[in-house]
């Protein structure tokens, strides 16, 4: 029983003595147990009242391995100082802990902390809500009142630096044009067009400009064969994991970074976190990529280069589940028919199916150049060997790199495979 409910007892025996007795004692207790309880309602509620808490978030994306910073203030707007407030916070994004109890504050000021959080898995969190708790100085009524703001953060997949990345032999960087424009410089020229607001002065084309004496731009289209596109199998059943079916506690595959991180022994993260490295890889380079997958329903983001790709792929990353029932093999069909003859198809998948390796071996006969990236899902607990599909991939004309659990993805990605 609390300390309220005990003294709420006490006020009703005294109330109910001073009614039947009529004494004056009995009156005197009563009183004061009522003005102790009026007191400690009241300052509660003031505790929690005539305040204001500012939480500050740095930046709305962060990346596993990197570390997320808050700012807090909690600023008391009446001139009665506050004893103490406990600000309770129910973010859920992993190891974040805001919560803190705030000892004397005095009228119209204020106090603050700090919180830095070490990103550890990738995901859309929410930060918040906030609840603040006070009470009097007896520890007789404590009050609650609840801040139901929130915001959201992404963390985005954890990253490796490829000094090169293993490209078929014979690969051009040029190839016929596409048709398709594009409002990047290619060396494709497709034509020209009266300026808009919004071009960029640098695809002005000078002479053509003063001979009709108006602005005119140049038109690029962009080439197939500098297009890249990744494609990545999230089907459930080629996923392997070490450690028991509900444990996050098991991590390998250290990664750099300020602090220490590893990646989950589950093959479904080391093929999310290859995936994102390749996209930051080519992206930075300026090239087009288009990523494609099959999770829960398909998911495509056309090819395109520059800054605002790199967030579109990662933001999808960061949120993708290996939740899928399409094999890779059937994706791979379905989908390399659609590309373009001189494509660089990048396949990342966990699975030990030798069928998928056939798929591959129809899309090299098609034109397309194909790496095949495959986590090793043996090295992860799982009873079937990757050697067989290695072999096959290797036979049809596949550039193959093996991840297994445990390896720096840059270091794995540079190990030609014997």
């Amino acid at each position: 029983m609390s300390r309220y409910r005990v003294i709420l007892l006490l006020f009703i025996i005294t109330l109910a003595g001073a009614l039947s007795s009529g004494r004056s004692l009995w009156w005197s207790f009563a009183g004061a147990l009522f003005a102790l309880l009026v007191v400690a309602v009241l300052w509660a509620w003031l505790g929690v009242n005539w305040l204001r808490i500012r939480r500050r978030t740095l930046t709305r994306v962060a990346q596993v391995g990197q570390t997320l910073n808050e700012e807090f203030v909690l600023s008391n707007l009446s001139p009665i100082p506050k004893l103490w407030v406990e600000v309770r916070d129910f973010s859920n994004l992993p190891g974040h802990y805001a919560s803190r109890v705030i000892g004397w504050t005095g009228g119209n000021q204020w106090r603050g902390w700090k919180v830095s959080t070490y990103c550890t898995r990738r995901g859309r969190y929410s930060l918040g809500p906030l609840r603040v708790r006070s009470g009097d100085p007896l520890g007789i009524y404590q009050m609650d009142r609840s801040i139901s703001k929130i915001s959201n953060i992404l963390v985005y997949p954890a990253t490796w630096e490829f000094d090169d990345f293993p490209l078929p032999a014979g690969y051009l960087p040029g190839g016929e044009s596409l048709r398709r424009r594009t409002h990047f410089v290619t060396t494709n020229a497709a034509g020209v067009r009266d300026y808009t607001n919004g071009d960029v002065i640098n695809r002005i084309h000078w002479p053509l400009s003063v001979k009709r004496q108006r602005l005119t731009v140049k038109e690029f289209e962009l080439d197939p064969m500098s297009e890249i596109w990744l494609m990545l199998d999230l089907d459930r059943n080629a996923q392997s994991r070490i450690g028991f079916p509900h444990s996050n506690d098991d991590v390998a595959g250290v990664a750099p970074g300020p602090q220490q991180f590893s990646l989950p022994p589950r093959t479904e993260e080391y093929a999310i976190s290859m995936a994102a490295s390749v996209v930051q890889h080519f992206l930075r380079q300026n090239r087009a990529i288009g990523f494609l997958t099959y999770s829960h329903h398909r998911e495509v983001v056309s090819s395109d280069r520059g800054e605002r790709q790199i967030n579109k792929i990662m933001e999808l990353l960061t949120v993708l589940q290996a939740d899928g029932a399409v094999p890779f093999a059937r994706v791979l069909r379905a989908e390399g028919v659609l590309l373009p003859r001189g494509t660089t198809v990048i396949a990342i998948s966990s699975s030990p199916d030798v069928d998928w390796a056939l798929a591959v071996q129809q899309m090299v006969r098609s034109g397309q150049r194909v790496v095949a990236i495959v986590i090793d899902g043996e090295s992860f607990g799982d009873a079937l060997s990757c050697a067989p599909l290695v072999g096959a991939l290797i036979e049809s004309g596949a550039v193959v790199r093996i991840v297994k659990c445990g390896d720096s993805l840059s270091e794995a990605i540079q190990t030609p495979v014997g």
